[in-house]
C-alpha cells in the first residue's frame, strides 16, 4: 500500500473516532438534563428546564397572586354585625326607604340587596346583582323600592336595575335596554332620586349638577359656582338639592314641578353660611328641617332649615361643635341620624359620633375599616349606624341615639300633664333605658 494511501485511511479513522465522541457526548448530556428535569433541578448548563415543568411552576405562583388579601379585623362592643359577601372594596350603600333592604356596591362588578331584619342574625343574607363588563361606584334605592339606580365606574353614566320579585320570594335583577346618555365632563361623585319620583341628580367634581328625569331626559344644569364640587345629595322631602364644595357653604336649590307634575325650573332656595374653609360634606335629617355640615376650618354644625326662604328667611344656627380632624388632608364624612340627634363624622377609618343637643363626643370607634371610610348612613329607625370602606359593612348600635331619647322622655315626663301620656312616656324611656344596658352603655 503506498504512503499516501495509508495517510488517507488514517485521516479517515481518526475523523471517524471524532465523531463517534462527540455522539456519546450528546447522548451522556441528554441523560443528564432528562434526570435533572426529573428531580426537579435547573440544568447545570444554564438552560431553563423544559415548558412543562415551568407551566407547572407559572400555575403555583399565579394561584398564590390570587389569594385574597387579609380581611380587616375589627372588634368592639357596639359592633352589631358585619357584612361579608363582596371580595371587592365598597364604595357606596343606601337603605330603602321601607327600611326593607341595604344596597352596596363594590369593584368586584356587583351589587349586593342585604336583607336589614338579619343584621342581628348570625348569618346575612343577600342578594347579588352583577354589573357586566364594568362595575358600580354609587348606587340608590327608587322610592317604590322596586328599582335602583347605579352610576358605572368606565361606562360614565348612570344604569337602572329593575328588582322582579320571584315566587320562592327571592328577586330578579334586570338592567334596562338603554343606560342614560354621557353628559357629564369630570368624574361623579354623586348620585340621588327624589321621593317623589320625579327627579334623578348627579353630580360631578367640577362645579355641574344635573337633574335629569326618570327616562335619561336631562331637566336643567346647575353651576354651583363652588371651584369644585365635594358632596351633593337630594333632601329626603324631594324638594331640594344641595351641594358644598371649595367655598365655605352649602348651596341650596328648589326643583320646581307643576300641579300636572311637569317640571318648571330651578330656583336659590338658601345657602348655609358660617363656616371659614371648604366644606367637605353635610346631609339632611329624615324631614329635611334640620341640615349638619362639617368643613375644613374643624368645626361641625347643626341648622334649622324649616324656613321660609321664599321670604328671605335664612337657616338658623343651632349648635357648632369641634371636630380637628376636619382640618386635615383627609376627606370626611358626615351622616345625621333620622330625628337630627346623633351625628357622626369619619375621618381617615376612624368614626366619631355626637350628642348635636350637647355638641359633646360620645362614642369613637378607630381604625373600623382597612381603607378610609367611604361612606356613613343610619338606617331609616336611627337603631344602626352602617360604614363601609374595605369589603364589609360594619353596623354599630346607635347608643347616642338611645341614650339622647332617655334624656327627651325624661324631659317630656316632667311636663306631662295626664297619666296616660306619662304612662307611655314611661314605658319609651324604659324601653330605651334596657336597650342601653343590654349594650353596657347606660350611664349612672
Amino acid at each position: 500500500m503506498e504512503l499516501s494511501q495509508m495517510s488517507e485511511l488514517m485521516g479517515l479513522s481518526v475523523l471517524l473516532g471524532l465523531l463517534a465522541l462527540m455522539a456519546t457526548a450528546a447522548v451522556a448530556r441528554g441523560w443528564l438534563r432528562a434526570g435533572e428535569e426529573r428531580s426537579g433541578r435547573p440544568a447545570s448548563n444554564g438552560f431553563p428546564p423544559d415548558k412543562s415543568s415551568g407551566s407547572k411552576k407559572q400555575k403555583q405562583y399565579q394561584r398564590i397572586r390570587k389569594e385574597k388579601p387579609q380581611q380587616h379585623n375589627f372588634t368592639h362592643r357596639l359592633l352589631a354585625a358585619a357584612l361579608k359577601s363582596h371580595s371587592g372594596n365598597i364604595s357606596c350603600m343606601d337603605f330603602s326607604s321601607n327600611g326593607k333592604y341595604l344596597a352596596t356596591c363594590a369593584d368586584d362588578r356587583t351589587i349586593r340587596i342585604w336583607s336589614t331584619k338579619d343584621f342581628l342574625q348570625r348569618e346575612h343574607r343577600s342578594m347579588r346583582a352583577n354589573v357586566e363588563l364594568d362595575h358600580a361606584t354609587l348606587v340608590r334605592f327608587s322610592p317604590d323600592c322596586r328599582a335602583f339606580i347605579v352610576w358605572l365606574a368606565n361606562g360614565d353614566t348612570l344604569r337602572v336595575f329593575k328588582m322582579t320579585k320571584r315566587e320562592d320570594g327571592g328577586y330578579t335583577f334586570t338592567a334596562t335596554p338603554e343606560d342614560f346618555p354621557k353628559k357629564h365632563k369630570a368624574p361623579v361623585i354623586d348620585i340621588g332620586i327624589a321621593n317623589t319620583g320625579k327627579f334623578i341628580m348627579t353630580a360631578s367634581s367640577d362645579t355641574t349638577v344635573l337633574i335629569w328625569s326618570l327616562k335619561g331626559q336631562v331637566l336643567s344644569t346647575i353651576n354651583t359656582n363652588q371651584m369644585n364640587n365635594t358632596h351633593a345629595a337630594v333632601s329626603p322631602c324631594g324638594r331640594f338639592v344641595a351641594s358644598c364644595g371649595f367655598t365655605p357653604d352649602v348651596k341650596v336649590w328648589e326643583v320646581c314641578f307643576g300641579k300636572k307634575g311637569e317640571f318648571q325650573e330651578v330656583v336659590r332656595a338658601f345657602e348655609l353660611k358660617g363656616h371659614s374653609a371648604a366644606v367637605h360634606s353635610f346631609a339632611f335629617s329624615n324631614d329635611s328641617r334640620r341640615m349638619a355640615s362639617v368643613s375644613k376650618d374643624g368645626t361641625w354644625k347643626l341648622w334649622d332649615t324649616d324656613v321660609e326662604y321664599k321670604k328671605k328667611q335664612d337657616p338658623y344656627l343651632l349648635k357648632t361643635g369641634r371636630f380637628e380632624e376636619a382640618a386635615g388632608a383627609a376627606p370626611c364624612r358626615l351622616a345625621l341620624s333620622p330625628n337630627a340627634q346623633v351625628l357622626a363624622l369619619a375621618s381617615g377609618s376612624s368614626i366619631h359620633l355626637y350628642n348635636t343637643r350637647r355638641g359633646e363626643k360620645e362614642e369613637c370607634f378607630e381604625r373600623v375599616h382597612g381603607e378610609c371610610i367611604a361612606n356613613l348612613s343610619f338606617d331609616i329607625t336611627g337603631r344602626f349606624l352602617a360604614s363601609c370602606g374595605d369589603r364589609a359593612v360594619r353596623l354599630f348600635h346607635n347608643t347616642p341615639g338611645h341614650r339622647a331619647m332617655v334624656e327627651e322622655m325624661q324631659g317630656h315626663l316632667k311636663r306631662a300633664s295626664n297619666e296616660s301620656t306619662r304612662q307611655r312616656l314611661q314605658q319609651q324611656l324604659t324601653q330605651a333605658q334596657e336597650t342601653l344596658k343590654s349594650l353596657g352603655a347606660l350611664k349612672k
